[in-house]
């Protein structure tokens, strides 16, 4: 089964830029649940990676980051899916942890964990730090346009980057999944 690794907030979920604080606050972006739950279906094994610096921040604790969590599990069981694994980075961009994005911490551990290797795995992100981990990791970048996704692909336009020039672009999470499935 194929690891895809998928950012959460702006790819599965609404971003916020004052952080998603709660599971009430924690919406899904249209079709993301669905798409998650064919992907499952159809044999892959879905991990999110997600920066949470709003726990170092104080926005939120650990309940509260456990509650949005069970959340997009249940939502995405309910569809017919499963997620394999959520493994996220408690840190703020001051902490120079390994695990933020883009630094592969996060991706190490997933692979520590799986016991495999993430080359070549899709990477699903709305930012410049998720497509360059991804990179770095040597997965194949996705960028998708929801969250910061039309931002991400302005900045890219405005300044290319050649390590960056394979990267894949969808309308949504959705549109992804329609291709990965095709």
């Amino acid at each position: 089964m194929a690891i895809i690794i998928l950012d959460r907030d702006g790819v599965i979920n609404q971003h916020s830029d004052n952080h998603v604080r709660s599971a009430d606050e924690w919406q899904p972006i249209a079709g993301s649940i669905e798409a998650m739950a064919q992907l499952s279906q159809a044999g892959h094994q879905l991990v999110v990676a997600t920066n949470q610096s709003g726990l170092a921040l104080g926005h939120f604790d650990l309940d509260d980051l456990e509650a949005m969590h069970a959340k997009m599990r249940a939502l995405v069981e309910d569809a017919g899916g499963e997620i394999a694994a959520i493994f996220y980075c408690p840190h703020s961009d001051d902490d120079s942890c390994r695990c933020r994005k883009p630094a592969t911490g996060l991706l190490d551990a997933i692979e520590a964990e799986f016991d495999t290797s993430l080359h070549d795995c899709y990477f699903v992100g709305d930012r410049l730090k998720d497509l360059q981990c991804a990179v770095a990791k040597g997965c194949k970048p996705v960028l998708v346009k929801t969250g910061c996704g039309e931002r991400t692909l302005l900045s890219l336009i405005e300044h290319p980057d050649p390590e960056l020039i394979t990267t894949a672009v969808f309308d949504d999470l959705s549109a992804f999944t329609a291709f990965v499935l095709q």
